[in-house]
């Protein structure tokens, strides 16, 4: 009878192991193996990390970067040399063309009521026109959506269209309430123009009330050049003082100026540095941030904290001495807030190179305490990657599922890759993103270092255990 229960339970055994889906049969001594590794790279970015220095640089000594200006060429020099001293086994340049917007003196805006005068703070939108010389004078009309702008129709005409929508505080997760949100500061003037209203302005997308305008890109679609309009971005403090007085005296009239200007685009780059692959050189893991950033801030949570900490991933392979069998791949990709030039350059080329990317990852959501990663890929892939979660849970990487990669490498899409976005605490970030507050100030170099590490993590297990 004994003899019959070890047969059973043999049985039992044997049928389990071939049920078990390959990407989970990770034994527990690999897991134990796996637990050293990534214990080994945070404690190197927490007592050996370079990010916080990098970052100092690249925002206190360059500055904002936007697309076409000199800082940004500057800023792509530094990290090129960066990646050079560092000894990546190749270092390069790859020939982007970009927009050349100009944002000119500081914008002014104010209205009136009765005697009083109101100051309030405005930026410009990126692409925007400029107003006339003098600037322009008009009427409001207050919305809070595209589709009640649409409505409005030939209302609009003549008119200063005010989209005042403010940010759902219920959403736990900020870019939700973002993406509610967003389409009024890119599609305002395309909606504001084909109805000829004179001009926009667009509450700033932050949850903050303060007097600290939000810029960011905008388009005007298709539409014809008499038909584009002025844009600007109006405070929060400053758009919640408007609408309360135009509910007092509806027929006020905004004055604002800006002079703003498109030059014509310029030759730009991405940075590019890897290290080559031991056993599938020809197959590449890239991990990346935009090196551009917005001109009124110096860029440092978006995006110079993923610039640093994608160069910190291959730096973090080096000094612990791991060999990918995979060529990990650090891309820094130019033109990502005003016209995504970079990613799309990239996706181009290593499709016209027949490159074979396997997996991808940017950091572009602030340089806060790490949360996890969200992921697109296959189902057979998405079970690999859950089993993961306890080896990154000690770290604080608990939210680990599926969503959006990036914008930057969304380019690379297709069946076979796996694109993965690092997700630090969003509770903070937009209210900084895209301002004059976007200050190295606001980066704290332990929330940085523990995301440069959660990001060098992952992309260790995606070298040891992709096909």
């Amino acid at each position: 009878m004994k003899r019959i229960f070890t047969l059973i339970a043999l049985i039992i055994a044997l049928i389990s192991c071939n049920n078990n889906k390959p990407f989970k049969s990770i034994d527990n001594q690999v897991n134990k193996q796996d637990s050293i590794v990534i214990k080994n790279i945070f404690n190197t970015a927490l007592t050996n990390g370079q990010s916080y220095q990098w970052l100092d640089h690249l925002s206190n000594e360059i500055g904002g970067r936007l697309s076409g200006s000199p800082e940004s060429i500057a800023a792509i020099l530094w990290s090129e040399r960066l990646m050079q001293d560092l000894r990546f086994d190749k270092v390069w340049l790859q020939d982007v063309m970009v927009p050349n917007w100009y944002r000119g003196e500081k914008e002014t805006a104010y209205f009136k009521v009765n005697d009083t005068l109101f100051n309030v703070a405005i930026c410009a939108l990126g692409g925007s026109i400029p107003t006339p010389p003098e600037g322009i004078t008009r009427e409001v009309i207050e919305v809070t959506s595209i589709e009640e702008a649409e409505q409005l129709g030939e209302k609009l005409r003549g008119k200063i269209v005010f989209f005042n929508q403010p940010f759902d505080d219920t959403h736990i997760q900020t870019f939700k309430a973002y993406g509610g949100c967003v389409n009024m500061r890119y599609s305002g003037a395309k909606v504001g123009g084909a109805f000829g209203a004179a001009g926009v302005i667009v509450r700033s997308l932050t949850h903050n009330i303060d007097d600290y305008p939000h810029t960011g890109a905008m388009s005007y679609g298709d539409l014809p050049e008499d038909k584009k309009i002025p844009t600007a971005a109006i405070s929060t403090k400053a758009a919640n003082l408007l609408s309360e007085k135009l509910k007092e005296n509806p027929t006020l009239k905004f004055y604002f100026k800006q002079s703003c200007l498109t030059l014509p685009d310029e030759p730009s780059h991405n940075v590019i540095g890897e290290l080559i692959g031991t056993e599938f050189p020809d197959k590449i893991i890239t991990v990346g941030g935009h090196i551009d950033s917005w001109d009124i801030g110096d860029g440092a949570h978006d995006d110079g904290a993923g610039v640093v900490q994608s160069i910190e991933v291959l730096r973090l392979f080096k000094l612990n001495g791991i060999k990918p069998k995979h060529t990990i791949r650090c891309v820094l990709f130019i033109n990502e807030e005003n016209g995504l030039r970079g990613g799309k350059k990239y996706a181009e080329e290593a499709k016209a190179k027949n490159e074979n990317h396997i997996a991808a990852l940017e950091s572009d959501s602030g340089g806060f305490t790490p949360r996890g990663f969200t992921f697109d890929a296959s189902n057979e892939n998405a079970e690999l990657f859950l089993s993961w979660k306890p080896l990154l849970a000690p770290y604080g990487l608990h939210e680990i599922e599926k969503g959006h990669g990036g914008a930057d490498i969304g380019p690379l899409k297709s069946e076979t890759i796996s694109l993965f976005g690092y997700r630090p605490d969003s509770q903070r970030y937009f209210d900084y993103h895209h301002a004059e507050t976007d200050t190295f100030d606001k980066v704290n170099k332990r929330e940085l270092e523990l995301g440069a590490a959660s990001m060098a993590s992952l992309v260790y297990l995606l070298d040891t255990y992709l096909k």
